[in-house]
């Protein structure tokens, strides 16, 4: 079989089309099963998405298929979706002869922050605390990794529902709790303060305390506001669809990690035509059937440089067998984004978009970053061991190959809308 999601687009409406998982026959292209996350939502929900757009895993001995799901629509108001969407926002197992579910671990709960399931689900043996347990390991947008029992779905490192902020726009029903691993700790600040405003003068650093200060900002989960509301990590990760890499001899995950403010603004049904007519150029979405269109935008200085501090983008190595984080450093640098201020920054880290790699004897390779470079660094220490100049945005994930007795990492260079990077269509290839 091959199994299929769907790219479904975010913001548009209450009644989207539902983001149906389905599988064919190779041999005969015919349907074998769909699969509806939103299926077991309460009855009345008026809701579509939670589709699967990230890459799918499969555990040919179990027969099992993983799903990593989307939020329903809309992302940033679910006063139409009373309860906890299904399987939407969850780590799906699916009987791969069936398409019915095992088990379903849901990794935010009545989702109104873009929370979706980003990444690839990974299938790896976790010793955690000792025991090696079949796992999947799951990064998350909030910088949170989830790690679960493949048989069963029970998580391998515990969870706790901690409580989260309240007091959601009318009409709304957050839930007063949300799901944190005890381990590790969250990849990406979860937290805001105004003192946490960053400039590179007093002057544009003051301009981003005032932007800060105007938002509602109460940590993760802050529920969306007509006033704005700073959603932090922002809704391009924590972790993006490039996952993360594990080593199974050194039982080491290794995960890149982006940090930015993003400011969602609700905007009154009645006011919407006006507010996107005046703001051209700007992400402004109907959200049709919902009192309220939005709004996104990165918080950004006068400068152009993200109003919080850096590192903008990071690399993480932890240890599973204990839940540690052994190091982080920062991925790339400027170089691209305000061009000359590397020189003044340094390695300060920026968004990135794209995966790891590891090989066996101890080099992390990935690439990602806005600068345009594919790094290799030591899987020991973190230490950036070497670079190497890309023709285009590196926004992949690499892989590596033996070709008559040398081993090469190939990535494809092809940039990203969303991280502007330079654009094209080169495969290349590094020897070791």
């Amino acid at each position: 079989m091959i199994v299929i999601g769907s790219s479904i687009d975010d913001n548009q409406r209450v009644d989207e089309v539902r983001g149906t998982v389905r599988a064919y026959d190779v041999r005969t292209g015919q349907p074998r099963w769909t699969f509806d996350p939103l299926a077991a939502a309460a009855p009345g929900v008026r809701a579509g998405a939670a589709n699967v757009w990230a890459p799918m895993s499969a555990d040919e001995a179990r027969g099992l298929v993983f799903l990593p799901t989307s939020s329903p629509s809309p992302d940033f108001w679910g006063g139409a979706r009373v309860g906890d969407d299904g399987h939407a926002n969850s780590v799906v197992a699916l009987n791969a002869e069936t398409g019915q579910p095992v088990w379903s671990f849901a990794t935010v709960h009545h989702d109104v922050w873009d929370y979706d399931v980003p990444a690839q689900p990974t299938l790896a043996d976790v010793a955690y605390g000792g025991r090696t347990t079949p796992a999947v390991i799951q990064p998350t947008k909030q910088g949170l990794i989830f790690t679960l029992a493949r048989d069963g779905g029970a998580p391998v490192i515990p969870v706790e529902e901690r409580p989260v902020p309240q007091g959601g726009m009318p009409g709304e029903q957050l839930s007063p709790t949300q799901p944190f691993p005890i381990a590790p700790k969250p990849l990406a600040p979860i937290t805001l303060t105004d003192d946490d405003a960053y400039g590179l003068t007093p002057w544009d650093r003051g301009e981003c305390r005032k932007l800060i200060r105007a938002t509602r900002h109460d940590g993760i989960y802050t529920p969306p506001s007509t006033k704005g509301t700073i959603v932090h990590p922002f809704t391009g990760g924590g972790t993006n669809w490039g996952g993360l890499a594990f080593d199974p001899g050194r039982q080491i995950a290794f995960v890149n990690t982006s940090n930015l403010l993003h400011r969602i603004t609700l905007i009154p049904a009645d006011q919407f035509k006006a507010v996107r007519a005046a703001n051209p150029g700007h992400e402004i979405s109907p959200q049709a059937g919902a009192p309220y269109g939005m709004r996104r935008d990165v918080l950004l200085s006068p400068l152009g440089l993200p109003c919080n501090k850096p590192p903008w983008g990071r690399l993480h190595a932890v240890d599973m067998r204990t839940g540690q984080v052994l190091w982080e450093v920062p991925l790339g640098t400027t170089e691209a984004l305000a061009p000359g201020t590397q020189f003044l920054l340094g390695n300060i880290g920026v968004p990135n978009v794209g995966g790891p790699m590891a090989t066996g004897a101890g080099l992390v390779f990935i690439g990602a970053a806005m600068d345009n470079y594919l790094r290799a660094f030591d899987a020991r220490t973190g230490k950036e061991l070497w670079k190497g100049k890309l023709p285009a945005g590196g926004q992949a994930t690499p892989m590596t190959y033996v070709w008559k007795g040398r081993q090469y990492v190939v990535i494809a260079a092809g940039g990203h809308s969303k991280l502007d990077t330079k654009r094209g269509d080169q495969l290349v290839a590094f020897a070791l």
